[in-house]
């Protein structure tokens, strides 16, 4: 045993006073007797000399816990202490940082504020007032008003704040964008936690900016985005600002006709809260594109899947939903394919149940709406979106602990039974099956004007109708909703539209005018990949012998041959060796398209391509795609010129979007392109950490790629979801926040500290040794 004491010497009112601080260190064998002898015998011993630091070993908790009433400086229990003590240089730092002092000698004891550690940008301050701090902060800072602070401000750029050793008394100058927009950051969250002071770690402010955006990716942004009904929050949830009529201003339910448990629920929920207005409605047995248009005045939410749980207090039944991710903006429900894409984030960040849960929710849709929906509202109800259900569900199985969890197994057989339901009835059945072909497009059914647009959106070209029969646009919509007027060119328009929005893809030059007709890429990738994951479902898990939801028996043997036909019909009707894409095919005009799209990256993704193919794609097409932040949706060319009456569109030239980003990353690394992979992962994540570290923290819809001073700035229609908060984002964008954390596992070490720089992609990719630039494929 070996017992070192440090002997301080202290002049307090005029005594001298000693105090004896006893540090026994043994080894890990040995034990100490507790409470020491003394105690044990009943005396009188001070309390536990505390660290200041103590509370904050970790100062990159998620803000429940960094600004929860553990840590409230107005809360502290210090036996009569009014103020945070100025420990000693050694003892005042958390557990992580101590190996900065393993090899220091006994020294004199001195304040924190003028110590080695204070140059080394590890500080706690002490915010006496957030409001007031916060107002002088966006008073000095804020030059634009937009409550943000960003590279655009104007502002000193620095501010000075007290140190939580000296109490606030003694100030000190913190300085810089990034910084100054973390503390803005941290205010606006202590704030919303009802916080009037707080301590706080400076590493939180000057916190590496990918471990940040990681962090709050896998701590907060899920955590806001994960939504779970229940009796009292589901009137808030059904509300809906995407339609403006008064009866929309209601919040209301649609429930299943076969669904009493989950009407009775609602009904109860409209009970207990009867100042919520909640109106709740069954559907009928049969949901008709005539049916959808009478109720889009009164929209309302569609009921999901539901699980029941035994309250063991009251010992009575309770049902809520099971949880599940919304995108963000004002997408606040279950979407199809974004659902598919968050999920791969939520189960990178071991956030499986809410992966699971929309596994469950799509179950459901398929048994009770026929279909996956666009979304569960009522005016989604004649709309899918593209299927990734097979995908999804393998991998949440094997999150779930694959076949040694029966729960997992059970959950992987339902999926499939859907899947195969879904993709006989609605991908594989007129009007969306070509016959000729033998492929699939997007062709919804519906009737009138999408009602969830935003206001004017179809102004352009409602306005000649309008004036044609002399009326407003208001009134012409009217009229043509109720079928008053015919205008057949105006009904294709619309079947297009609505075949956009199915696609997920809306809006594109692509798609204008012609999606209906089209047999896309990206469509015949996903069916491909369902009948090759379906042929070994039914192998592995049904002995080769299936009989699905619709009484009809099939083996593995068919799903592969289905599979090699549209493998087939693809390489016939879109592929294209001479440009090295997968085009869409128009089924009327039987003819190949030339719109140079990411989603020719798609059929990697699927591994429908051959290797030559694969070859080809890399070497011709991704010159075309490949910008300075990553894939392009489309190429400049295909796009065309832009002008006031041709205005952009978002999913072209020059925005990027996460899908495209994410399917061409796995597409690419599962054909050996791992080069390639990881140059685009990098472009990408520069983008999404520059925007961040220069505005705010913001993570938004989609980026410019082709700009890297302000990539989240975005125009075109309906903007970008995700650029307007105050303060602090907590949310993120669905998708986008999934190709963060997914793009970092393509990462090494050296490429994260080159991100944290925000090293664009062209001097990074420059500066790299030879054995370096061949890991890029450069």
């Amino acid at each position: 045993m070996y017992v070192r004491l440090i002997i301080y010497l202290a002049l307090a009112l005029g005594i001298h006073c000693i105090s004896i601080t006893v540090t026994v260190i043994v080894p890990s064998n040995h034990c100490i007797r507790c409470n020491m002898e003394g105690e044990s015998r009943g005396t009188n011993r001070h309390h536990k000399r505390t660290n200041s630091l103590d509370q904050f070993a970790d100062p990159f908790s998620t803000a429940e816990i960094y600004y929860g009433p553990e840590t409230n400086p107005s809360q502290r229990n210090d036996k009569g202490l009014n103020r945070v003590r100025t420990m000693s240089v050694i003892g005042n730092s958390s557990p992580f940082k101590l190996e900065d002092y393993a090899n220091l000698s006994i020294r004199r004891r001195g304040s924190e504020d003028d110590s080695f550690r204070s140059t080394r940008g590890r500080r706690m301050f002490f915010i006496e007032d957030v409001d007031t701090t916060l107002e002088q902060l966006l008073n000095r800072e804020d030059t634009d008003k937009n409550f943000q602070i960003t590279i655009e401000d104007t502002g000193p750029k620095t501010i000075r704040i007290g140190t939580a050793n000296s109490n606030g008394y003694k100030n000190v100058s913190i300085w810089g964008n990034y910084v100054l927009s973390n503390l803005l950051q941290e205010l606006t969250l202590a704030k919303s936690f009802g916080r009037k002071q707080i301590v706080l770690d400076e590493a939180r402010l000057n916190e590496n900016p990918v471990n940040r955006l990681e962090r709050l990716i896998e701590t907060q942004f899920w955590k806001s985005l994960t939504r779970r009904i229940d009796l009292y929050n589901v009137a808030k949830i059904a509300s809906d600002n995407k339609i403006d009529t008064p009866a929309a201003k209601v919040p209301r339910i649609y429930v299943p006709y076969n669904c009493p448990d989950q009407y009775e629920f609602y009904i109860q929920a409209s009970q207990v809260n009867p100042t919520s207005n909640l109106d709740v409605e069954y559907l009928p047995k049969d949901i008709t594109p005539e049916y959808v248009k009478s109720i889009n005045d009164r929209p309302g939410l569609l009921a999901l899947a539901m699980e029941k749980h035994m309250n063991p207090a009251t010992g009575e039944e309770v049902m809520f939903s099971y949880p599940y991710a919304v995108p963000g903006g004002r997408f606040n429900e279950l979407y199809g394919w974004d659902s598919y894409l968050m999920a791969l984030g939520l189960l990178n960040s071991n956030k499986a149940d809410v992966a699971r849960g929309m596994v469950e929710h799509f179950i459901f849709e398929i048994e009770h709406y026929g279909k996956i929906l666009n979304a569960n509202r009522s005016y989604y109800l004649c709309r899918s979106q593209p299927p990734f259900l097979t995908d999804m569900a393998l991998k949440v199985f094997e999150k779930m602990g694959g076949r040694n969890n029966q729960d997992a197994i059970s959950l992987l057989k339902r999926s499939f039974a859907a899947a195969i339901k879904e993709y006989k009835t609605v991908w594989m059945a007129s009007p969306r099956l070509d016959d000729e072909t033998g492929l699939s497009c997007y062709h919804p059914d519906g009737l009138g004007i999408p009602p969830e647009t935003e206001p004017g959106h179809f102004d352009g070209l409602l306005t000649a109708y309008a004036q044609k029969y002399n009326v407003t646009i208001p009134q012409f919509r009217k009229m043509y909703n109720d079928g008053e007027i015919e205008e057949p060119e105006l009904d294709e328009y619309f079947l297009h539209d609505r075949a956009v929005r199915e696609s997920g893809h809306d809006t594109t030059y692509r798609l204008d005018g012609v999606c209906g007709h089209l047999a896309t890429v990206d469509l015949n990738s996903l069916l491909y990949k369902y009948e090759v994951d379906i042929a070994e479902h039914i192998q592995q898990f049904h002995d080769d012998d299936f009989v699905d939801l619709l009484g009809e028996h099939s083996d593995s043997r068919y799903w592969k041959t289905q599979a090699l036909k549209r493998k087939g019909r693809m390489a016939k009707y879109l592929w294209d060796e001479e440009t090295g894409f997968f085009y869409d095919y128009h089924i009327k005009f039987k003819e190949r398209m030339t719109y140079e799209s990411a989603t020719t990256f798609w059929a990697l993704w699927a591994g429908l391509a051959t290797d030559e193919q694969a070859v080809s794609m890399v070497t011709k097409a991704l010159p075309k795609l490949e910008m300075l932040g990553g894939l392009v949706s489309c190429s400049e060319k295909s796009r065309g010129e832009v002008s006031i009456d041709r205005p952009t569109r978002q999913w072209d030239y020059p925005f990027g979007w996460a899908p495209h980003q994410i399917l061409a990353w796995e597409g690419l690394h599962r054909y050996g392109f791992r080069g390639e992979t990881k140059r685009l992962a990098y472009r990408w994540l520069f983008l999404m950490t520059k925007a961040f570290v220069d505005y705010n923290g913001i993570v938004v819809e989609k980026y410019d790629v082709t700009r890297g001073t302000d990539p989240h700035r975005v125009e075109a229609e309906y903007g970008n979801q995700g650029a307007d908060f105050k303060g602090v984002a907590t949310e993120g964008f669905g998708w986008v926040n999934s190709s963060y954390v997914l793009g970092l596992k393509y990462m090494d070490t050296h490429a994260r500290r080159a991100l944290a720089s925000c090293i664009s992609p062209d001097s990074f990719f420059a500066n790299l040794k030879p054995e370096q630039r061949e890991t890029y494929a450069l």
